[in-house]
């Protein structure tokens, strides 16, 4: 994550995860081991392919759903539903009693792992209908080619995303898994390999305020990192909500974010000294247990390939409300029209108009 010796491509999620790709086609098959299991990366995953499947039915398309590892037929499903990209959207609302001392970073969850995956660069799984690439975004030389990355740091990269709740919101495009699995699990491929078609994704986060400002606070230190790192346990917070999901956008019915709207309150209430975050992230570790052992044999695999409807269920009971919403918010909507921008009019939905310039 921070070595100044490697160069950036080296540095990004993509390198690891091919790393994982590389040993799977070397050893397949044998003992279960689950990579990047928790709530994103992880649950996330089988929420997509929950989204994808209220979207094709209320979009009344005939389909049978694929079985869970069946690449090319969810790939196909997802074309047919006519995603362009998606979004693993997140707002954390959960606020605190007191205000955040300077020279300490305040999360809701791990400030190292943060931390970490906010200096890496910011990495999003690259769709097929993109027409404009940022200029200091850069392509990988090998492996599936199923993402890009930028060259500055990911928790230091705002995009325009929306969850339920607020609304439209800035979010940070951190790096994660999950941006390169789901591209990558939804690749639908011709003759040669060639790519048909990909959806693009990446994490549009949202933390609590107090980690925004220790964000803040660390870029504006040149990206040092404060000495002090705290986790806010839940008697330090008063109330607020994870509302983590994803945003399937560029169909007919415009975007559709599904997801957990887990409170405080609730965690307190289902498992005493968690916070929504960590309830989130706990609850599809257990899901990923609980599926290895009914799954001894499976080899590496990744949540993109485990059986979404099983891992839910496992998972439902510490999530809170868990719904779907359409949304007619797009990329092009509220801007203050002051300012001269480079925009694509004709699709909201290019990168082009997601990321903040």
């Amino acid at each position: 994550y921070f070595d100044d010796k490697a160069d950036n491509a080296a540095r990004t999620n993509y390198a690891l995860r091919e790393s994982v790709r590389e040993e799977i086609a070397r050893n397949p098959g044998g003992s279960t081991a689950i990579s990047c299991c928790g709530a994103n990366p992880g649950m996330v995953s089988w929420f997509v392919k929950q989204a994808l499947v209220h979207l094709a039915t209320d979009l009344g398309l005939e389909f049978a759903e694929p079985a869970a590892s069946d690449r090319e037929g969810w790939a196909k499903l997802m074309k047919k539903a006519g995603v362009k990209g998606i979004h693993i959207a997140e707002r954390d609302t959960q606020r605190t009693k007191k205000p955040k001392p300077m020279d300490v970073f305040w999360n809701t969850w791990s400030v190292e792992g943060f931390v970490s995956e906010g200096m890496q660069p910011a990495e999003l799984g690259w769709g097929t209908h993109e027409t404009w690439m940022p200029k200091n975004a850069r392509k990988h030389k090998n492996g599936s080619q199923a993402a890009i990355y930028l060259e500055q740091a990911g928790a230091n990269t705002r995009v325009r995303s929306w969850c339920p709740t607020p609304g439209a919101q800035y979010g940070f495009l951190v790096t994660h898994n999950e941006a390169i699995s789901i591209s990558d699990f939804f690749t639908l491929r011709g003759k040669k390999g060639k790519v048909h078609y990909r959806p693009t994704c990446h994490y549009a986060y949202h933390p609590c305020n107090d980690a925004v400002l220790s964000l803040h606070e660390m870029f504006g230190a040149a990206g040092k990192a404060q000495p002090v790192h705290h986790v806010l346990d839940e008697n330090e917070l008063v109330d607020g909500i994870d509302e983590l999901g994803v945003l399937l956008y560029g169909h007919d019915k415009n975007a559709y974010w599904y997801g957990s709207q887990l409170s405080l309150a609730e965690a307190r209430k289902l498992a005493p000294y968690q916070n929504a975050t960590g309830l989130q992230v706990t609850s599809a570790v257990l899901a990923g247990m609980v599926w290895a052992l009914e799954n001894p044999q499976a080899g590496i695999v990744e949540a993109d390939e485990m059986d979404y409807k099983r891992c839910l269920e496992v998972q439902f009971p510490y999530l809170g409300p868990v719904k779907g919403y359409y949304t007619d918010w797009t990329p092009l909507d509220h801007r203050p029209g002051l300012f001269l921008e480079d925009l694509d009019k004709n699709d909201p939905w290019q990168f082009r108009n997601i990321l903040v310039r």
